[in-house]
Order: structure tokens, then sequence, then C-alpha cells
């Protein structure tokens, strides 16, 4: 078998590693289980060029700092949490960032979410299951990720 067999008899998983308490692998089913919101239809459109690509209909799915707080972000003791930057990648390699401060001390972090439904039906692995979506962001499609398969969460450096 393929991968792409082999991914959709297993389905999608999003992986939150690196520095957090609690590493976790979630499946759709998992990613249920967790409050969900909704964020309001949108035009999606080509950071570059200015391409209209489509209209995207309302997703729903859970706030990316659900997870976060879930997996473990803010260590006892440490305030390191403030240089955290987040890594989101795609399966197809694709990759963005999110700093600790805009996804809990900005409106970007109420509006960031990772979705498993759009409109009114289940998003499908070949709908890029699960998507990733900063709906806060002026142009959506720089941090708009199909099937979103890991967040690592990365500590930058101290000041020397």
């Amino acid at each position: 078998m393929d991968e792409s067999t082999l991914l959709q008899l297993a389905g999608p998983v999003v992986t939150i590693h690196g520095r957090v308490e609690r590493p976790m692998s979630l499946d759709v089913a998992a990613l249920r289980e967790f409050e969900s919101v909704s964020l309001e239809p949108f035009d999606l459109f080509c950071f570059t060029s200015g391409r209209f690509i489509r209209t995207v209909e309302s997703y729903r799915g859970v706030p990316l700092r659900v997870l976060l707080d879930a997996s473990g972000v803010r260590r006892p003791g440490s305030s390191d949490f403030k240089r955290t930057v987040f890594l989101a990648h795609g399966h197809d390699g694709y990759a963005v960032t999110f700093s600790w401060h805009e996804l809990f001390n900005s409106p970007v972090g109420d509006r960031a979410l990772v979705a498993y439904a759009c409109g009114e039906k289940a998003l499908e692995i070949d709908d890029g299951l699960p998507v990733l979506v900063s709906g806060a962001d002026t142009v959506r499609a720089p941090r708009h990720v199909k099937r979103l398969t890991r967040i690592e969460a990365i500590v930058l450096s101290p000041p020397s």
C-alpha cells in the first residue's frame, strides 16, 4: 500500500511535541472531544499575487491555544514559554509559525484553529483534513495549512 492509502485507512493525526510537558498525538475523534469554535466564511487570496483562490465556508474546529495548553506549554517554575514559537507543518512540508504572544496574548489566538469541518460537512483528507487556519490574519492564505501533521514548540534562546 502507498502512503496515501495508509493515511486514508488510519486517518490523519496531529502531533504536538517539542518543549511541552505532555506531547500529544490527536486523531480527528480526539480533536472533536475539545471545545469547538467556528470562523466566519472568508475569501482566500494568494499573498504574493493577490489572486482570488476561492471562498471558504465557515470552518469549525479546536482553538490552537486550547490544544497547546492541553500539551502543557506553560511549564511550572519557568517563564520560557514567553519565548516559545510554534512551527506547524503540513504533510507536504509547508510550515508556518506562531509566537506564544500571538496565540495567548492577542486576538490572533482567539481565531487560530485546527479545523475538522467546513460549512455543514466534515472535512475529508482530500479537503485537507485537518486544516490549520489563522482567522485573524489580514491575508489568510500564508497560514492556511492543509493536512496539518505536527506542531513543534521551540523555545528561543535568551539574548546573550
